[in-house]
């Protein structure tokens, strides 16, 4: 079938189209060129004088696995977002309401996002986060697997493991995971924690391996790099949320990237100084002047917002030391095998708090002051920042001056006046919003044939009708095409296709690997690494064919 968009107002960097008038033409789930004179087209959609983008690309958002489900466990009487009136929140089942999978999917849909990635995913969990996110309707997934505080991979480091080795491992988990690409988590700094450490900066070494976060995080960021892996090592980086010694931590990993592809996370969560009175204030300016001399480093801003929600990391240093200020005051923290764990903190970003609105100028400082927004990625590192439903008043926000003024009329005084925010004018362009959430975002993951218009493309679109209230405009798309179906009408979902999940598989010896792994897990476990792989049956028990390799 061939369907027709007509008269469009097309935004798509790929092609350059700045609000381009232009017909769209669908076939097969993918863009084609115009027809031949007489040729019929059998479905014909007037969008003229609407807003017309590719389907957005959350590169970062806590959709799926263990953390996920534990603080929803925890906070059953949570509203996560200010628009959602959730009555039931404990399971993850296609058919429950509230936070759901299906919530999920319908949600971001509305949105006019089409794909999301799932930034941390545990490899021993990694059947359960497939399972769960197979469950989450309209949106092919992906999901970013966690090393870097894993005992296998530290004890390889400590005998002096070649980076082959190293390569070979990080395949393996990349196969056996189903993943997209590769996360490390406060490299070292978790595992250090068990053995009751309490800070634990980019050079110090983990107790009873003697190697270092930096040692880690460059074995594994070579490793994505010499298996061709598209997207590049996405980094958590050590001391979160410490003012001062987070932001020199973040610039030190930049550093010892050596040149090579590395994405910072959240990267707000770090933008911390130490003037003032209290000793703390904005370092976004000082962030942004270092981003801008390494151009192989991009980052996600991980923007606060104000209200209530979780925040959920497998940071669990960091999320132990932000028990005392959970809101309401209960907390969970998991451990699972050798690898890893989670912590689950509620809280309550407020409005007249000095901290929660440094927190809030510092993240748009950040977008405001970065001059390439190919660089520089939309995210509030749902839910801990704010709940993804809240994107449409992020978009407000970036796209107007006037409305961020208003904002800062009611927020803390003392804490604006330790930032740039008050003397930003900037305003980012439909173009500047296309880039960041459609082309850049699918390029750095990797995906060619996502967030573009373009002939050969995945017809995922996202259709607005213009409004002069911004968040209005994105909160309920006038139309949404997953594949080239229709999903969303006048914001409403019409459809709930399944999605795929999108995985990389790099090449390496498999037979060489798993033997030593069988050893490892026959000494220490007790289980075999078998049982961890996200293996061929899997397509069955999630109904039929889901991944789709993306070559590295």
């Amino acid at each position: 079938m061939l369907t027709r968009l007509a008269g469009g107002q097309l935004y798509d960097p790929t092609q350059g189209m700045d609000g381009v008038e232009s017909d769209l033409y669908i076939r097969d789930g993918r863009f084609v060129d115009a027809p031949a004179t007489g040729v019929p087209v059998d479905q014909d959609i007037d969008v003229s004088g609407c807003i017309v983008m590719a389907g957005a690309v959350d590169i970062h958002s806590h959709i799926a696995g263990g953390n996920v489900n534990n603080a929803r466990l925890l906070m059953p009487e949570l509203q996560l977002a200010s628009s959602m009136k959730a009555s039931r929140l404990l399971r993850t089942g296609r058919h429950v309401g509230g936070w759901s999978a299906s919530g999920t999917g319908e949600r971001y849909a509305r949105m006019g996002y089409t794909t999301v990635v799932e930034p941390a995913v545990l490899p021993c969990n990694a059947v359960m986060a497939h399972l769960e996110m197979a469950d989450i309707p309209i949106l092919d997934t992906a999901g970013l697997a966690i090393l870097g505080n894993d005992d296998y991979l530290l004890r390889m480091l400590r005998s002096g493991a070649s980076q082959q080795e190293v390569d070979d491992h990080v395949a393996w988990t990349l196969d056996a995971t189903r993943c997209l690409g590769l996360k490390v988590i406060n490299a070292g700094g978790v595992n250090a924690f068990k053995q009751n450490v309490r800070t634990f900066s980019f050079d110090d070494e983990v107790p009873s391996y003697g190697v270092s976060s930096r040692r880690i995080v460059q074995a594994l960021q070579r490793a994505v790099v010499g298996l061709g892996v598209r997207h590049p090592l996405h980094v958590h980086c050590n001391n979160l949320g410490v003012a001062g010694q987070g932001m020199d931590t973040m610039l030190e990993t930049m550093a010892a990237a050596d040149g090579l592809p590395m994405h910072l996370a959240h990267v707000q969560f770090y933008a911390y100084g130490r003037d003032g009175a209290r000793g703390f204030s904005s370092a976004a300016s000082r962030l942004i002047d270092a981003w801008k001399r390494y151009p192989n480093i991009t980052m996600d801003v991980g923007q606060v917002l104000f209200g209530p929600t979780v925040t959920i990391s497998s940071d669990l240093l960091a999320q132990f030391g932000n028990r005392a200020v959970a809101k309401p005051g209960k907390t969970v923290f998991s451990e699972a095998e050798c690898e890893g764990g989670g912590g689950v903190v509620p809280y309550v970003y407020q409005e007249r708090n000095f901290v929660n609105t440094l927190q809030w100028a510092i993240g748009l400082e950040i977008f405001l002051l970065a001059d390439d927004p190919a660089r520089i990625f939309f995210t509030t590192d749902h839910p801990n920042g704010a709940p993804f439903t809240r994107y449409p008043d992020l978009f407000r926000l970036l796209m107007s001056a006037d409305y961020r003024a208003e904002m800062m009329a009611g927020l803390n005084q003392e804490a604006l006046a330790l930032t740039l925010l008050p003397h930003l004018k900037r305003e980012y362009t439909l173009y500047e919003i296309a880039v960041m959430t459609r082309s850049a975002a699918a390029n750095l993951m990797g995906l060619n044939d996502r967030g573009s218009l373009a002939t050969g493309a995945v017809a995922d679109v996202a259709v607005y009708a213009p409004q002069a209230d911004i968040a209005a405009m994105f909160a309920r798309a006038r139309a949404v095409f997953k594949s080239g179906r229709q999903v969303v009408r006048d914001g409403e979902v019409i459809a709930t296709p399944r999605g795929c999940a999108l995985h990389t598989l790099p090449a390496y010896d498999r037979k060489r690997v798993e033997h030593l792994l069988r050893d490892y897990y026959g000494r220490y476990m007790s289980v075999q690494p078998g049982n961890m792989r996200v293996d061929p049956g899997f397509a069955e028990a999630t109904g039929g064919e889901r991944f789709v390799e993306v070559a590295a």
